[in-house]
């Protein structure tokens, strides 16, 4: 075997000496003591750890997704992911999300529970404020539910709303989901309807339980015609499915039709075209009292991003909700700034004011201080881009040595 060059002979020179710490460790290691230890550690069933590559992915689509909101007007907001039990049931608790909070108690024997979403928030935020207030937040927001692949109970949340909205909002609110996925490279369709035209259907045939119909219908897309048949037979209403079969045109008839016609303007003038009527579409949380989206890909059953129109504080508002979650497992994004590993071979003084000046032109940088072998394989655990050599020739000459991880070419520049 021909190694080339003294960087490849320390390279293989630090795996042999891993190899041989394994070895002497290999003797001590009991794999039962090993595995009470790892159950010790696990996490709670549906809180995720993320980190390495997941970790910066996820702040990447994260600054992606606060510049989209940012450039559209929306300013930040922060709140407390612990409410009083009450205020986060609000007037909704018949919804199934609601049921789904997570409760506790301090030690005052206050009853509390962690936030389920951040709208009802807003109530409290949207006080006082100069309207129209648009105002985004990302954080945690919990459910107490039956965990899956696709379900977890720790969920990242991005949220933008309008406080004082109208259709040119909503409208607006679509144009910032258009935005983030073409810049996340997913592929989407928006889905829409209005909880009035639902009424206005609901109204027509004389149902009075209209908003537990509407939450049978909503479930159409999840557990299909037949189940959802089923379930309406128990309202004796199981015939109103025929209607949510008819062309768009059938609907013009509706009042309300008109508030889709001029949706469909508004996203017509910022160039959206990847929408769609789903007359069946409600949302699940009964608060909604306008429009209503869904936005889904055929990279997955469930939606990526979904909300619409609903009161605060008797105000008509309107607003979307992102999950990093899911948009982290479709996201087609590449991380492209510069990244540095100075490696000090005992220049420990030039080798920080070397990597001061790099992260001062905001470049990503690292000191490693050891064996060069050992920093050339943490450098490609890492995924670093390019090392600098910091020695006594590099300081003597005043040029260091740079090396491309990738291509695995060297060039020397001025110190």
């Amino acid at each position: 075997m021909v190694v080339v060059g003294e960087v490849a002979r320390q390279f293989l020179s630090s795996i042999y000496e891993e190899l041989h710490e394994f070895r002497e460790k290999r003797v001590r290691f009991s794999p039962s003591a090993y595995l009470k230890k790892e159950e010790k550690m696990k996490s709670v069933k549906g809180f995720k750890d993320f980190s390495g590559e997941s970790a910066v992915k996820r702040a990447e689509i994260k600054k992606i997704i606060t510049e989209s909101f940012e450039n559209y007007g929306f300013e930040p907001a922060e709140t407390p992911l612990i409410e009083s039990e009450k205020f986060v049931k609000g007037d909704n608790q018949q919804d199934e999300t609601v049921s789904d909070i997570f409760k506790l108690k301090d030690k005052g024997k206050r009853k509390l529970a962690l936030r389920y979403e951040f709208t009802f928030q807003l109530k409290r935020l949207a006080k006082n404020k100069k309207l129209p207030y648009k105002r985004y937040q990302i954080g945690k927001v919990f459910r107490d539910e039956p965990v899956s692949s696709n379900r977890v109970r720790q969920i990242t949340q991005c949220d933008i709303d309008t406080i004082n909205s109208t259709i040119k909002d909503e409208a607006e609110v679509l144009a910032v989901v258009k935005s983030i996925l073409d810049k996340l490279n997913i592929k989407f369709t928006i889905y829409f309807n209005n909880r009035k035209l639902l009424n206005e259907i609901l109204e027509e045939q004389k149902i009075k339980q209209k908003e537990q119909v509407i939450r049978e219908i909503d479930k159409l897309d999840k557990l299909g015609e037949t189940k959802v048949k089923k379930n309406l037979k128990k309202f004796k209403v199981d015939k109103i499915l025929s209607i949510f079969k008819k062309p768009e045109s059938y609907f013009k008839k509706y009042k309300t039709y008109k508030e889709i016609q001029e949706l469909k303007k508004y996203l017509n003038y910022y160039n959206i075209k990847q929408v769609k009527f789903q007359p069946s579409l409600a949302r699940g949380l009964s608060y909604y009292n306008g429009s209503v989206f869904e936005v889904k890909t055929n990279s997955s059953k469930e939606s990526i991003a979904a909300g619409g129109s609903y009161l605060i504080n008797n105000i008509q508002s309107t607003g979307i909700s992102f999950g990093l979650d899911r948009l982290e497992k479709l996201a087609k994004i590449s991380k492209t700034k510069e990244n540095y590993l100075v490696i000090s071979i005992g220049q420990n003084k030039e080798a920080i004011k070397l990597a001061e000046k790099l992260r001062k032109q905001n470049k990503n940088c690292m000191i490693y201080y050891g064996k060069p072998s050992k920093a050339l394989m943490y450098a490609n655990r890492k995924g670093i881009n390019e090392i600098i050599f910091v020695g006594k020739k590099e300081i003597k000459s005043r040029k260091i040595k740079v090396k491309d991880m990738k291509t695995g070419k060297e060039k020397f520049v001025k110190f």
